[in-house]
C-alpha cells in the first residue's frame, strides 16, 4: 500500500506542477502558453474536425461529377461534400493562419458569416477573414486577446513612409502608410489613449528622414518635449496661422520645382516626367513633411467676431494642405476630441479630405459618427463599445470601408522625448520655417539618488 501511495505521489506531483504552471502561464504569459500548449492542441483539433466543422457551418459544396466517378471506381468510401481546400497553414506567436481556396460557388462573405462558429469549434480567441485574392481567403486566428497586453511584432513592415503604430486584433501591426493614406483624423475623449497614439506615431517618425511640424495650441505641453526633432512648432492660434501660411508657401515652391522638372522644353526624358516628388531624382527630392495638429478644434474656435477672419483663413490653409499636400510630400495628422460642422466654416470640408480615421473611446455616438459614419455603421457601433478601463483601444478605418480594432502600446511622454532627442540629428531645416523652429532646452543633469536616507529624514521617522 505504501509503495502504491508513493508511486501515485511521484506521478501526481509532476502532473500537478505542470498543470499549475500551464494555468499561470495562460494568464501571465499567454504568448508562451500558446506556443507551448495552445498551438499544438488547436492544430490537432483543427486537423481532426476540419471537414465536419466546415460541413456544419454550411461551407461545403457537392463534389464534382468527376470526383464522384473516381471515388466510386477506386474505393467504397462515402462520397462527402467538399470543403474549401487548405493551401497553407502558418503558425504565429499569437495564433494560426489558414489560407483557403474557396470551392466553386462560394464567396468570402460566406466564410466571414461563419467566423464566430469557427472560433467556438476550434477553441480560439478570434477568427478574422481576409481576402487575399479572388477565390482565396485567409483565416487569421488568435489564441488569446492580443489587445489586452500589446506587444508589437518584431518584423517591421517594409516600404517608404510606412509607420507601425498599433496592434490589430488579428495579431498584425496597424501601420500608417502615408503614400496610400496621406492624411488622417484621430478622435478620442480625455484619457482615451489619443495622446499615447500620437506619441507612438511621433517616436516612429522621428527615426525616419522626414520633417516633423507641430501645432499644439495647449501652449505646447503635448509637443514641446519633442522639440529637438521638430522643424517647426506653433503653440497658439496666432503663430499657427503664420506656420500654416509658411507651409502653403513651401508646398507651392515644391510644385514649382515639379513643373520645372517636367521638361516643358523637352530637356527631360518622358519616363522622368512626374507629378509628385516621389518621381524626382533622389538628389532633387525634398524631404517629406508631416504636420501634427493637436486639438484641431482650437484652430476653429473664436471668442469674438474679429477672430472669424483669422479662423476662416486658417481653415482654408488647412484644406489646401489636405487637398494638394500629397503630391508635394506634405501630410496632415489632425487630432482632437470632437470635430464636426458645429466648429464653423470649412470643418466638414477638411474632414472629408482626411481619409484615414482612428476613433478612440468617445462620450457620445455623434462623435463616433463624425469619424466613422462614412466608413461603416459597424465601425461606429464598435467605437461606442470601447470600455473605459482599456485606454489605447480604438477603431481604425479608411475610405475603402475596411475597419478593425487596434490598441497602441503604452509609451510614456519621457520615453518619447528621449527618442526624439536621440534622433535630433535627423531634423532638417526647412526654408521659410526658421522663425518657427523651437528652442531646445539643454538636458538637465539629474543628481544620483542617495544610497542612504538623509539624517533629518531618519530622525523624523524615529520620532
Amino acid at each position: 500500500m505504501s509503495s502504491g501511495v508513493q508511486l501515485l505521489t511521484e506521478v501526481a506531483a509532476p502532473v500537478a506542477a505542470v498543470a499549475g504552471g500551464a494555468a499561470v502561464a495562460r494568464v501571465k504569459a499567454p504568448g508562451l502558453y500558446w506556443s507551448a500548449i495552445g498551438l499544438p492542441v488547436t492544430a490537432a483539433r483543427l486537423s481532426a474536425t476540419y471537414g465536419s466543422t466546415m460541413d456544419a457551418c454550411g461551407l461545403t459544396v457537392p463534389p464534382s461529377r468527376l470526383r464522384v466517378l473516381v471515388t466510386r471506381a477506386t474505393s467504397y468510401r462515402e462520397i462527402r461534400p467538399v470543403p474549401p481546400r487548405i493551401r497553407r497553414a502558418t503558425p504565429t506567436t499569437t495564433g494560426l493562419r489558414l489560407r483557403l481556396r474557396l470551392a466553386p460557388g462560394q464567396e468570402p462573405a460566406d466564410v466571414a458569416a461563419s467566423a464566430e462558429r469557427l472560433r467556438h469549434a476550434w477553441g480560439v480567441h478570434s477568427v478574422h477573414v481576409i481576402v487575399v485574392r479572388p477565390g482565396v481567403v485567409e483565416l487569421r486566428m488568435t489564441g488569446f486577446d492580443v489587445l489586452k497586453r500589446v506587444r508589437m511584432p518584431r518584423r517591421r513592415p517594409a516600404g517608404e513612409l510606412v509607420v507601425p503604430v498599433a496592434m490589430r486584433e488579428d495579431g498584425t501591426a496597424f501601420v500608417r502608410d502615408y503614400l496610400a493614406v496621406p492624411h488622417a483624423l484621430t478622435l478620442g475623449t480625455t484619457l482615451s489613449g489619443k495622446s499615447v497614439y500620437m506619441r507612438n506615431l511621433i517616436s516612429e517618425l522621428a527615426r525616419m528622414d522626414v520633417a516633423l511640424v507641430g501645432i499644439d495650441c495647449k501652449r505646447g505641453v503635448e509637443q514641446a518635449p519633442f522639440a529637438p526633432r521638430l522643424s517647426a512648432l506653433a503653440t497658439d492660434p496666432q503663430s499657427a496661422g503664420g506656420l500654416l501660411d509658411a507651409l502653403v508657401e513651401l508646398m507651392e515652391d515644391r510644385y514649382d520645382l515639379l513643373r520645372d522638372h517636367q521638361g516643358l522644353i523637352g530637356s527631360v526624358a518622358s519616363y522622368e516626367i512626374t507629378s509628385d516628388i516621389w518621381g524626382l531624382p533622389p538628389k532633387l527630392r525634398p524631404v517629406p513633411v508631416v504636420l501634427l495638429v493637436d486639438e484641431v478644434a482650437e484652430l476653429f474656435m473664436v471668442a469674438t467676431r474679429k477672430d472669424d477672419e483669422r479662423r476662416d483663413h486658417m481653415a482654408t490653409q488647412l484644406i489646401r494642405l489636405a487637398q494638394l499636400g500629397r503630391g508635394a510630400g506634405v501630410f496632415v495628422e489632425a487630432c482632437g476630441q470632437r470635430f464636426g460642422s458645429e466648429l464653423g466654416k470649412g470643418a466638414t470640408m477638411l474632414r472629408a479630405q482626411l481619409s484615414g480615421r482612428v476613433v478612440h473611446r468617445v462620450n457620445d455616438r455623434p462623435t463616433a459618427e463624425m469619424g466613422l459614419a462614412d466608413v461603416s455603421p459597424e465601425a461606429v457601433l464598435a467605437a461606442t463599445q470601447i470600455a473605459p478601463d482599456m485606454p489605447g483601444v480604438a477603431v481604425a478605418g479608411d475610405s475603402s470601408g475596411g475597419w478593425s480594432r487596434i490598441r497602441t502600446p503604452h509609451l510614456s511622454l519621457a520615453r518619447a522625448a528621449e527618442i526624439c532627442r536621440a534622433n535630433a540629428h535627423r531634423t532638417p531645416t526647412l526654408a521659410g520655417l526658421d522663425r518657427f523652429r523651437p528652442v531646445v532646452a539643454p538636458v538637465l543633469a539629474v543628481p544620483p539618488m542617495p544610497s542612504a536616507p538623509p539624517r533629518f529624514a531618519a530622525a523624523q521617522s524615529a520620532e
